[in-house]
């Protein structure tokens, strides 16, 4: 059975490998940069989707690589530790030295993985994690990584920062001016959770299933990584569900970015062509963590979402997305994702007389 993970040695090894990548030498961001940016953004976000969050207004932090470390361990501990802790009472004769084992390597595995990341992400909404004042979640911006793309490409400050805080507060739209998105959301992550089976049987059949049908396989590595491949029918389901949502949020955003600054943001179309070109020229080992720990499959959502959004928008206008929000029966599948007319048929979708 599991051994629950040594999050503080995770951390260690995160942050090490984080500092192997150089802080940017020039310039300066911080969390008053946004104070004034952050109002116009929501305004932006509102008048582009209707949505806006019923938390208040929201609150942009800058925060560095290790604080950005930090946040998600203590969002990977809320998610894991009572799994965990359920797997670990159901062992009736623990192997007191396994699980230490298990328990480090586990640590070095996600703690190289975050580290990695860490170095990448430009901003992120967490709804797991408290901002401090009344909201369910936050928004971060990591200061490093922006300022490293802003420095290398010539970026315009201002601009560049609009831009991305205008993806991450449509997210928060999402998740708190949707009033069930966040429940529904987080109902599919737990549900996915409590699913997961250390059974090493059923493992090793998963993995003579995957052999027997690599096409499949090889798909679901690239949906979700490797726990996509030895995942049951039934996880399957819900990963399924929880893979259509993530590409429709994450397709939702960047179509909201772009249009909600279209008229404030006019270098956008460059920076979302510098953008998928620093995703596409990852090196040969980043792509192979991507594709192992579920990346490539999020990476991916971006454009499935946005081609899902354009088809039904040819069929009802710039907001059909909207039927998205009235419940989670009208969320889409990950087939519908890649074949919207599944969707639209299913939900019944008005074509536009516009």
């Amino acid at each position: 059975m599991p051994a629950p993970v040594d999050w503080k040695r995770a951390e260690r090894i995160a942050i090490g490998v984080a500092a192997r990548r150089p802080t940017p030498s020039q310039g300066s961001i911080n969390s008053d940069d946004f104070e004034s940016m952050t109002p116009v953004a929501e305004d932006r976000v509102e008048a582009t989707t209707g949505l806006r969050s019923l938390n208040g207004p929201a609150r942009v932090q800058v925060i560095d690589r290790a604080d950005w470390i930090r946040a998600n361990i203590a969002s990977f501990q809320i998610l894991l530790d009572p799994l965990i802790a359920k797997w670990t009472d159901s062992t009736k004769k623990p192997n007191n030295a396994a699980r230490a084992f298990t328990s480090q390597v586990a640590a070095a595995e996600v703690g190289a993985m975050l580290g990695w990341m860490s170095t990448r992400v430009l901003g992120q909404y967490d709804l797991l994690v408290s901002d401090g004042t009344n909201d369910e979640g936050a928004v971060y911006i990591v200061g490093p990584n922006m300022l490293m793309l802003e420095n290398k490409f010539g970026f315009p400050h201002e601009e560049f920062r609009m831009w991305v805080t205008l993806h991450e507060l449509t997210h928060r739209a999402q998740f708190t001016g949707v009033p069930w998105m966040r429940e529904h959301f987080l109902g599919l992550v737990n549900h996915t959770v409590e699913l997961a089976d250390p059974d090493p049987a059923r493992l090793m059949g998963a993995v003579r299933d995957a052999f027997r049908d690599r096409e499949a396989a090889k798909q679901r590595l690239r949906d979700g990584g490797i726990v996509a491949i030895v995942a049951t029918a039934e996880q399957q389901a819900v990963f399924n569900a929880t893979a259509g949502l993530m590409s429709l949020l994450e397709g939702h955003g960047d179509v909201v970015m772009d249009r909600a600054g279209a008229e404030i943001v006019p270098s956008a179309a460059r920076f979302a062509r510098v953008l998928r070109e620093r995703r596409r020229r990852i090196n040969p080992l980043g792509r192979i963590i991507q594709r192992l720990v579920g990346l490539e499959g999020k990476l991916n959502q971006y454009a499935a979402g946005e081609r899902f959004i354009a088809e039904i928008e040819g069929v009802a206008g710039e907001r059909a997305v909207d039927a998205c929000w009235l419940e989670p029966a009208n969320l889409p599948s990950l087939d519908e994702i890649r074949t919207p007319q599944l969707w639209i048929d299913r939900v019944g979708l008005e074509e536009s007389v516009a």
